[in-house]
């Protein structure tokens, strides 16, 4: 039986519903037509240039990636901006956009519990619930779990090798590393919570000055392992989704999109 992008869509609805994406996001079917048929389909932590390019050298009809190829609203689809030539770029190579952002990041089995897991931790629990969804799941950004005890140096090394990270920033908050927070992406603002969970370390992304300042203060590990290596966990994540609920399909994660920036 045919496979469509609506088809596709509305099996991404009910592993990461898109109503429980933050205010501020645009996650959902971005583009396309929902009964183009579906015979490939490409994942990616972003809808770039390069990705774009990829998924037409692969044939595929639908790109699946975490961050919206359309953010903050489009007033014009023209090649005088990045996301106009990106938005023509797909339409006219008649390529298809979902893009499942902050709801993936909260539901189970999505961003947060793949990069806890790809960490080691066990014993996973939420580093913050916000809710249950209309089956009564419950769902939240970031995870808590148990790690054996070591030094954090020892540890932030291990997190920049299984992340795959050119390099990560941290704080020492003076105690060993056991009970572990993590957020993929942009979580600084969860610091609080993982104090208040009794977690001795946080690893996360794109922390600010007065972030570190802070964790350090209220001593307590801060680990910052870049806002790529903390989501990318999550496209091997998808494409198992995707495969085992569509076998008939060629399911492929992007082999060009990596770390934008290294370090010196």
């Amino acid at each position: 039986m045919a496979v469509t992008v609506q088809d596709v869509y509305d099996f991404l609805q009910e592993k990461a519903p898109f109503a429980l994406q933050m205010d501020f996001d645009n996650a959902g079917f971005l583009v396309g037509r929902s009964d183009r048929q579906v015979n490939r389909i490409l994942v990616s932590l972003d809808i770039t240039q390069p990705v774009i390019q990829e998924a037409k050298e692969r044939a595929a009809q639908l790109i699946v990636a975490h961050h919206p190829v359309i953010w903050g609203g489009a007033k014009s689809v023209t090649d005088q901006t990045v996301t106009g030539r990106n938005l023509l770029d797909l339409i006219e190579n008649y390529i298809s956009a979902i893009c499942a952002h902050t709801n993936l990041d909260a539901v189970a089995g999505g961003v947060n519990d793949a990069l806890a897991l790809k960490l080691g931790l066990s014993e996973i629990g939420q580093l913050h619930q916000d809710g249950t969804d209309e089956r009564g799941r419950p769902y939240g950004i970031g995870r808590t779990g148990l790690v054996p005890r070591q030094n954090l140096y020892d540890f932030a090394q291990a997190v920049k090798q299984l992340l795959g990270a050119h390099g990560v920033r941290l704080v020492d908050g003076g105690k060993p590393v056991h009970k572990v927070a993590v957020g993929g992406g942009a979580c600084g603002s969860m610091l609080a919570d993982a104090i208040a969970m009794g977690c001795d370390t946080f690893v996360t992304s794109d922390i600010k000055y007065d972030g570190f300042l802070d964790a350090k203060a209220l001593g307590i590990n801060l680990i910052d392992a870049g806002h790529f290596p903390t989501e990318n966990v999550v496209c091997p994540v998808l494409q198992d989704w995707l495969a085992q609920r569509f076998p008939q399909l060629t399911v492929s994660v992007s082999q060009c999109h990596h770390e934008v920036f290294s370090y010196l």
